[in-house]
């Protein structure tokens, strides 16, 4: 919830500033002096202060100068009365963002309070960019530190700019849906529907109407034509999550999709054009689903043709804190808290944890010490008892989170050989069966890749 202060000396004037913009949802404070104007700034976090420059026997351009020598970035708007138009002026090359001359109008208030909201708001990402807070800005921002989240940066702005199919795949939570829309963002679609669907939720037998639509009187029950999400998504994308749990019936209207670029509803005779971007996801190992003959093969390989891996939070540490930081903000503001940071104990803790759940369980975490607690500072003793009891990741106890055991009793050679397969099978999951991808990623040639692929029976 956003914070506004007003600074007036006429206490009318507060209070019917204060009514007109608490009724649009506003945390509003009130000042009727210069210097209670400062001690607010210096223990509040405001977000927008609206300052009359006729407060008695101050001057309120020293006003102004104060409040943005305690916060340089606080957006003030002017209130001035008819007379004082040249000091209004003076003070926008102060840094204020506005003027308002009296009267105004309940309308205008609000347009320009909502104006200048949206300015700061914008002005914070710029500033967590700067910092390496939100390498991916948008509705939801992307943040992240991490070598492996800068690759994943690096992939996504990569294929936004081409139309090819992409295959997102990482474990629970990592945020496989925030990176499909970052490539939707970032594209040239970005004008068109970005639609999403969890193949899991919906039954096997309603999924194909879903997707593809259909005719009146198709089945029971379809009492008027539908369109359905390939059509919606017409120009822009679709987004197809836990692919790996789609019937197989479905995978083949899928993969003729795909292949033909037409779609046909459910009871229809015509094939329609479509022009969908497709971007799927999976926390299951498609590979082993193959080899389990519950996913198609060829649907596979029309999927993967840009393999973008998420690793979990456990392998990307520095992310940890970024992620704590960003969440922390967003809850303090939506639940009138008072959090400006996190202490270093707090940090190592969550650092050391191992994070199953991923970046939701974390987010999950942060709101529900917003909920419970206030600041200013996230303590170690704020965080659940999970985190505080020591059990680390096995990457911050000094064992890597995806060690290997070597069976016993093998020799040397069979030992080095167990390892090899071991450490190939796991970076071919991690890039979902990318031959050229996983080569590159373990430093070895392709063509030795596949030697060993073969060796091995990969």
């Amino acid at each position: 919830m956003e914070k506004i202060l007003i600074i007036d000396d006429e206490a009318f004037i507060c209070e019917n500033v204060q009514r007109i913009l608490s009724s649009e949802g506003f945390q509003v404070l009130t000042a009727n002096s210069g210097q209670q104007a400062r001690d607010l700034v210096a223990s509040e976090e405001i977000d927008l202060a609206l300052l009359d420059l006729n407060l008695g026997t101050e001057d309120g351009i020293d006003v102004l100068k104060g409040l943005k020598e305690i916060d340089p970035e606080l957006l003030v708007i002017i209130i001035t009365g008819y007379g004082s138009v040249e000091s209004a002026v003076e003070s926008l090359k102060l840094g204020a963002f506005h003027y308002m001359k009296k009267p105004f109008k309940a309308d205008a208030l609000r347009l320009i309070v909502k104006l200048a909201l949206k300015t700061q708001t914008l002005k914070r990402e710029v500033r967590k960019l700067r910092h390496g807070d939100g390498s991916l800005p948008g509705p939801s921002p992307i943040i992240g530190r991490s070598d492996a989240f800068n690759e994943v940066v690096a992939q996504v702005r990569e294929i936004a700019r081409i139309p090819s199919t992409v295959l997102i795949t990482g474990e629970s939570g990592t945020g496989k849906e925030l990176v499909a829309r970052a490539i939707h963002d970032l594209s040239d679609r970005r004008d068109a529907s970005f639609v999403a669907i969890n193949c899991a939720s919906i039954p096997a037998s309603l999924l194909e109407s879903e997707l593809f639509g259909h005719e009146k009187g198709s089945f029971t029950g379809a009492a008027a034509r539908k369109k359905g999400l390939f059509e919606e998504a017409h120009h822009g994308t679709i987004f197809l999550d836990e692919i790996g749990e789609m019937d197989m019936a479905v995978q083949a209207k899928l993969l003729r999709v795909l292949q033909e670029k037409t779609i046909r509803r459910v009871g229809a005779v015509k094939d329609i054009d479509i022009d969908v971007r497709v971007v799927a996801a999976t926390n299951r190992d498609l590979l082993q689903r193959i080899a389990e003959k519950s996913f198609r093969e060829d649907l596979f390989y029309r999927l993967n043709v840009f393999p973008i891996h998420i690793p979990p939070l456990r392998e990307r540490t520095p992310d940890i804190a970024a992620l704590a930081a960003y969440f922390l903000d967003n809850f303090s503001r939506a639940f009138g808290r008072q959090f400006r940071d996190v202490s270093p104990e707090a940090e190592r803790l969550m650092a050391q944890y191992a994070w199953p759940g991923n970046v939701r369980e974390l987010r999950n975490v942060i709101e529900r010490i917003c909920i419970m607690r206030s600041g200013p500072t996230l303590l170690a003793e704020h965080l659940p008892q999970e985190i505080r009891s020591g059990h680390y990741s096995d990457a911050a106890a000094g064992t890597p989170a995806n060690a290997i055991a070597i069976p016993e009793g093998l020799g040397l050679e069979e030992a080095i050989s167990s390892i090899e397969k071991t450490l190939i099978e796991k970076a071919l999951q991690q890039t979902a069966g990318n031959v050229l991808q996983t080569a590159a990623n373990l430093k070895i040639p392709r063509g030795t890749l596949r030697y060993k692929m073969e060796k091995y029976g990969l």
